[in-house]
């Protein structure tokens, strides 16, 4: 198993930033916004009403039902207690689902680029990764076409995220309906669609394979709080799914970890109670951030971009210097200029080779103009 990219560039970062160097980082997928008052003032009440005891395995009712109300409001489906669970973050959530589904020498599809740890966590429970590539042409999305013909029988599990880390590219409804149709003629095949970007979505309202009749009961939703309210160190994530999978998740998660944090759980219910009206301040801050960058990258040679529906990344193809030489420096991969840019331009960004996509470099936007307009300078000069 490999060490995670994302957090492996975040450490080396952090490393050189403590060693004085001015590093500014675009590699981890982390809003740089504060976490609402409200849901602040939630986690201060919890702790004053002393919920200090292990919390039900599966999460408290009082947040069940909140996912289950947030589910039918923002995405119009229906689940009942026993088809949620709650865990330790949207990743241990994926975990869960890999380690109950997947035997040894089952298939997984994942559209490219993916997020670094599907492939990681398909092989670390016995699963074998069928990669379907995608390119800046198609907005780095897959084709029904593509998906029939990665399909055999050992393939169990088709895994993707819509809006998509690395790429910010968001599925239409049209174009999920046209893959669940080739999915219909393999009914044995469940769909793990990882929402955790739902709210940040900037072409409209987000659509879940879920949402399709004939789908719903072959899809677990992944979703939580990490993202839209900037609770990444809070720790929580949830899945609605089929109530077969979500009772052996509940199981498996109770020999590892038990019941997610408390105080986060009394927190995470007054996040999903109210409105998502009241994160489009930092959903709309995304987005003008999302076109400040895709100004300045329009300006550097080589560096080229779609434009991301979602999510606050861009995920330039890079092609264009592959092979050659910048400053005396051979340039062989995407992660040779990954390092590149961190040594000379003091920017951390992550190769696209984690991401099943050679030839691109992910760069996260969760920071502030400033330092977005610094740090695209900084590379510029890098390259020119």
């Amino acid at each position: 198993m490999t060490t995670s990219a994302t957090l492996a560039m975040a450490a080396k970062a952090r490393e050189l930033k403590e060693a004085g160097k001015d590093i500014i980082s675009l590699s981890l997928g982390e809003p740089d916004f504060a976490i609402p008052e409200y849901i602040k003032e939630a986690a201060i009440q919890a702790i004053k009403q002393d919920y200090n005891s292990y919390p039900p395995v599966d999460g408290y009712t009082e947040l069940k039902q909140a996912i289950i109300t947030k589910f039918k409001r923002d995405n119009n489906l229906s689940y009942t207690s026993a088809q949620i669970v709650v865990s330790t973050g949207a990743k241990q959530s994926l975990a869960n689902i890999a380690m109950v589904l997947l035997n040894k020498g089952d298939e997984v599809i994942l559209p490219s680029p993916y997020w670094v740890s599907y492939s990681d966590m398909t092989q670390l429970f016995g699963g074998v990764p069928v990669r379907i590539p995608s390119g800046i042409d198609t907005d780095f999305k897959i084709s029904p076409e593509q998906l029939e013909a990665a399909i055999t029988p050992k393939t169990k599990m088709v895994l993707f995220s819509s809006p998509c880390n690395p790429s910010g590219s968001v599925y239409t409804k049209e174009e999920l309906r046209a893959l669940a149709d080739v999915l219909v003629k393999y009914p044995d095949i469940i769909v793990v669609s990882d929402e955790i970007y739902e709210h940040i979505n900037f072409g409209g309202k987000h659509v879940s394979m879920a949402q399709f009749e004939d789908m719903y009961d072959r899809t677990v939703v992944v979703n939580g709080v990490s993202k839209a309210f900037s609770m990444t160190g809070w720790r929580i994530g949830y899945i609605g799914g089929p109530e077969w999978i979500a009772r052996a998740c509940n199981k498996i998660q109770g020999q590892i970890t038990s019941g997610a944090n408390t105080i986060a759980q009394r927190a995470t219910i007054t996040a999903l109670e109210n409105s998502p009206s009241k994160i489009q301040y930092m959903v709309d801050a995304f987005k003008e951030r999302r076109e400040l960058v895709l100004e300045l990258l329009s300006d550097i040679p080589g560096f080229a971009c779609n434009k991301p529906e979602g999510a606050f990344y861009v995920f330039p193809d890079i092609s264009y210097y592959i092979g050659k030489e910048l400053k005396g420096v051979k340039i062989n991969s995407a992660s040779d200029l990954s390092l590149y840019l961190l040594e000379h331009a003091n920017v951390a960004t992550v190769t696209g080779e984690a991401f099943g996509a050679p030839n691109c470099i992910r760069m996260s936007y969760a920071t502030s103009n400033d330092e977005l307009i610094e740090a695209m300078r900084r590379i510029k000069e890098a390259v020119i």
